[in-house]
């Protein structure tokens, strides 16, 4: 079988998918190739008619994240959970569904600063697909609070209704252990401060990757915070999707060499 593989949304130019997913079909030995489709939020329920006939398996990223469950007849616990599902598949004639964004930032985490999240006082910037899973992550690994801040209230009160631990901004910790910005780089409008609580102990964390340095990631490691951009979780949820595409173990250090 040669696999069709793809990542679907907008803008979709700059995505580095097709380059994981080629050096993912050679670590598990397989054949197949990927392709970028630009396809934007009202375009979503496109994604029916295209898994299977042209896709075996597909990254999805924004703004399609909230938009992919509805196609799919099968979602894992992580995607019930959140409402957003980053990774389809084709199978007997279904279409499954998962979330592997969450996951995937930890495990990049704990592999770069070998940190523990048991007990953190965490904050998360926005309130979109990648925060919800990152949001789910968190929770799952044990930390002692999330405050969410960000302009959809709607979104935010989604949040604090599902985890005992999570909060809006309204009740931010009086020191962060880690902190971290999910918000698309073309929305920010505020950079220029950093939050209260935040330290040199503060690991800050900007999940985009374009550019390497962003101006917020540049500003808490003026303050002597530790960070990173967003290229390990892009690499280790990669990993993770692949893993569940083909049952196959995927080394997520590889494909994040392969990008960095």
């Amino acid at each position: 079988m040669s696999w069709r593989l793809g990542v679907a949304g907008f803008p979709i130019e700059h995505s580095l998918s097709p380059r994981l997913h080629e050096v993912g079909l050679t670590l598990a030995s397989l054949e197949g190739t990927s392709t970028r489709l630009e396809l934007r939020e009202h375009e979503a329920p496109r994604l029916a008619e295209l898994m299977g006939s042209r896709f075996d398996a597909l990254s999805v990223t924004m703004p399609l994240k909230f938009a992919a469950p509805m196609v799919c007849d099968w979602l894992d616990e992580v995607s019930l959970r959140t409402g957003v599902v980053n990774s389809l598949l084709a199978r007997d004639g279904q279409i499954l569904g998962a979330c592997t964004d969450g996951l995937g930032f930890v495990g990049a985490l704990r592999a770069e600063f070998a940190v523990s999240l048991e007990g953190a006082r965490t904050v998360v910037l926005g309130s979109g697909g990648a925060a919800r899973g990152i949001v789910d992550a968190l929770v799952h690994a044990g930390v002692e609070s999330v405050s969410v801040y960000a302009r959809t209230a709607a979104n935010v009160a989604v949040l604090v209704d599902r985890y005992d631990n999570v909060f809006d901004h309204a009740s931010p910790p009086t020191e962060i252990d880690l902190i971290v910005n999910t918000t698309p780089s073309a929305t920010r409008t505020d950079e220029d401060h950093v939050l209260e609580g935040t330290g040199v102990a503060t690991l800050a964390v900007d999940i985009t990757y374009e550019p390497r340095m962003s101006r917020w990631r540049a500003l808490y490691e003026q303050i002597g915070c530790r960070s990173t951009n967003g290229l390990g979780m892009l690499a280790y949820q990669a990993a993770l999707q692949m893993e569940w595409w083909w049952d196959t173990k995927i080394d997520a250090a590889v494909l994040l060499g392969a990008i960095s």
